[in-house]
């Protein structure tokens, strides 16, 4: 489905009167300058749709096929005078403690970008919107397009990194609470998001670093501030991401260390609840063994001093525990 389509030419969109699916059409209209270009924006199109686009534009089968499976890692590669990066987008869904992830491909040329997006993060309207308001970085081509859709997905990245901290938070902050909690479950739930985080930010490290310093081509050297920028960003998210999980694995260390405490506390408490059952037990199997030749057998006081002695015994061990954290 295409979400929008215009040409622009130095920094401003143009009114261009020609039918949506008229992609040649496109093409010639930003034909009429320097950085001038078309950019196409589509969401999960069907493989005929942009099999249209592909033929306008001269896209390589391999890349337009990826772009239409979108099960592809973080990856920048070159087809002949055209570039095709994919990138994957991520947002957080609070309720289950889970990071969800799309993808963008982009298709940029000399005078085209066209974008492909699968899953409902990041989208690019806004980042539109916002860079038709900067006509001296749109005047950039094809460029801006490219640092405008990074700069989008690698804010995403950055929002999510910042819910995966207050929940990381959250969980140091039961494991070291006073009461008895599970939080096994959910340690290894974000350990298993960070996973995915981790997966769409570290490789797009390396396309990041090139556009940097000028090293793709189609992408100018004068946009390299603009990707340092998106690069120091994508540093910071890396490493949360290090820190984040460095914590989770410490926090279900002493998680666990918490439960071993506390099974020894319920050790003790069994052990000293055993003991005020055994004592007086073992008092009453000695005068209940009926000996004929026992001599407190025949004595008047032997039922109230064993029932005495039992009481005194308890209550001395009762205290004993007590003060020694038994209990």
């Amino acid at each position: 489905m295409i979400v929008d389509s215009a040409v622009y030419r130095q920094g401003s969109r143009l009114p261009v009167d020609c039918r949506v699916h008229d992609y040649a059409a496109l093409r010639d209209a930003a034909r009429g300058g320097e950085h001038d270009f078309v950019w196409v924006g589509l969401y999960e199109p069907s493989h005929l749709e942009l099999e249209d686009i592909a033929q306008a534009f001269g896209l390589h089968p391999l890349a337009v096929e990826d772009a239409v499976v979108a099960h592809q890692r973080p990856k920048l590669e070159l087809y002949e005078d055209n570039l095709f990066l994919t990138l994957k987008t991520l947002w957080y869904v609070d309720e289950d403690d889970a990071v969800e992830t799309g993808e963008i491909n982009l298709f940029v040329g000399e005078d085209f970008v066209i974008t492909v997006r699968h899953g409902r993060g990041s989208q690019l309207a806004d980042a539109r919107h916002e860079l038709e308001g900067k006509q001296s970085v749109l005047s950039h081509g094809p460029s801006s397009v490219v640092y405008a859709v990074c700069d989008t997905v690698v804010d995403g990245y950055l929002a999510v990194m910042e819910e995966l901290q207050i929940d990381v938070d959250e969980v140091e902050t039961s494991v070291f609470s006073e009461e008895r909690t599970n939080d096994a479950g959910r340690i290894y739930t974000l350990k298993r998001e960070l996973a995915e985080v981790r997966r769409a930010v570290l490789p797009l490290r390396e396309p990041m670093r090139r556009f940097t310093v000028g090293a793709v081509p189609g992408v100018l050297p004068e946009a390299g501030p603009f990707f340092r920028d998106v690069g120091d960003h994508l540093s910071v998210a890396a490493e949360q991401i290090d820190t984040l999980d460095s914590l989770l694995s410490t926090a279900f260390d002493a998680h666990v260390a918490r439960i071993q405490v506390q099974q020894n506390d319920d050790m003790r408490k069994i052990s000293a609840g055993a003991a005020l059952i055994v004592v007086p037990t073992l008092i009453a199997g000695v005068y209940g063994m009926n000996f004929e030749h026992m001599p407190e057998l025949g004595w008047t006081y032997g039922y109230p001093f064993a029932v005495a002695l039992m009481i005194v015994t308890v209550s001395a061990l009762w205290i004993w525990f007590k003060r020694s954290g038994w209990f």
